[in-house]
């Protein structure tokens, strides 16, 4: 029997705050280079702002790669497309439940105490959540390839509806 191998990636969803508090900071460098003109000390000021700028739009691109081989689910987690983290990896045979997430299945889930883990990209349509043993609750955004996969291994814990 041969392994099935489905990857799927994903761009994160960012708070609103952070893209707010980025646009301040590029406005506030503006205005401090413009302000070097009268007070040319200001620069030290201006490059620190212009430093800080940077590291918050880099660290606020964020991508999930969800990897699924041999019935075990990898997150990683991908910073401005060039650093790589494993985030977590799930194996499927100690999954509970994995359905969409307005979907009736999660009914009797929705009332627990667990952890809650978002690893979901920034304008999905279908929001899956997947409830892990020991009290886990990590929402995704798969591919249809990767539901289907999901679907064969553990037919009885994947729902579509």
């Amino acid at each position: 029997m041969s392994d099935v191998y489905v990857e799927c990636l994903v761009q994160a969803k960012g708070s609103k705050s952070t893209k707010i508090f980025q646009v301040v900071l590029i406005i506030l460098t503006v205005l401090c280079c413009l302000a070097m003109v009268i007070f040319p000390p200001i620069v030290v000021v201006a490059v620190l702002l212009g430093v800080a700028s940077y590291f918050v739009g880099t660290f606020t691109q964020v991508e999930y790669e969800y990897l699924y081989l041999d019935k075990e689910l990898t997150i990683d987690r991908i910073i401005a497309q060039s650093r790589r983290k494993k985030v977590a990896t799930y194996s499927i045979d100690r999954m509970e439940i994995f359905a969409p997430e307005n979907s009736y299945h999660l009914d009797n889930y929705k009332k627990r105490d667990v952890k809650t883990e978002d690893y979901s990209a920034a304008e999905a349509e279908v929001r899956y959540c997947m409830y892990y043993e020991g009290g886990a609750k990590v929402i995704l955004s798969p591919t249809e390839d990767m539901v289907k996969a999901l679907k064969n291994v553990a037919p009885r814990k994947v729902f579509n509806d």
